[in-house]
């Protein structure tokens, strides 16, 4: 079983959500001249896998109220689990745009995605069950996790985002001897995925050997 096996499986959401998802995040994270964007790096994926395991469940938290507003430094304070504000929250913000745009969001132009994502952000869009801005916090939080975990979750496919960020990922007995030298630390960027499947080396202590990228000049 290689890596594109592991990251293309869903185990919660269903196909119009895969379809909403897809659709936003790329907005969120659009593919440009730097590299892919959070569609084609698997971050639906990431969610997806996220919302099957205990945490879209809040399977390890306390549930019982009351339930009171409370303050950002609070955190999470909604009765909602993240598997319910998903299903929820996709499927009226579908409705919405259906009755706005005759269309759910997946199939608007990318300039009315734009503001409809924009509008639940500012918490614009009045949904019966949920609040939008509530909705939007936990899809670009998720979205951020996906395009920069490590691939071994589902998202980051191709190590895009660490790619984009020059991050080498998994350590390597390398750094210790560079430490004192100016240049940038240029690497192959390693997973645990790539270790797991024997794509990447490590040495005897348990570091991986990083493969340097060489610098070219001018860049």
């Amino acid at each position: 079983m290689g890596e594109s096996t592991i990251q293309n499986a869903f185990g919660y959401l269903t196909a119009p959500e895969i379809a909403f998802l897809d659709a936003a995040v790329e907005r969120l994270i659009p593919t440009d001249e730097l590299g892919p964007g959070a569609r084609d790096a698997g971050v639906t994926v990431y969610i997806d896998r996220q919302l099957f395991s205990a945490w879209g469940t809040h399977g390890r938290n306390y549930r019982s109220g009351p339930w009171r507003d409370g303050t950002p430094e609070q955190g999470y304070q909604s009765r909602l689990t993240p598997q319910e504000i998903y299903r929820i929250g996709i499927r009226e913000i579908n409705d919405h745009c259906r009755a706005t745009h005759k269309s759910p969001f997946d199939q608007l132009q990318p300039e009315r995605q734009d503001a409809v994502l924009k509008a639940l952000e500012k918490d614009e869009i009045a949904l019966p069950s949920l609040s939008a801005k509530l909705f939007f916090t936990l899809l670009w939080r998720n979205t951020e996790e996906g395009y920069f975990a490590d691939p071994m979750y589902g998202g980051n496919r191709g190590k895009a985002g660490w790619k984009l960020l020059g991050f080498p990922g998994l350590p390597s007995g390398a750094y210790m001897e560079r430490l004192d030298k100016s240049e940038p630390y240029r690497a192959e960027p390693v997973s645990i995925l790539d270790v797991q499947f024997g794509q990447a080396q490590v040495d005897a202590q348990g570091f991986v050997k990083h493969v340097m990228i060489k610098h070219e000049a001018g860049k």
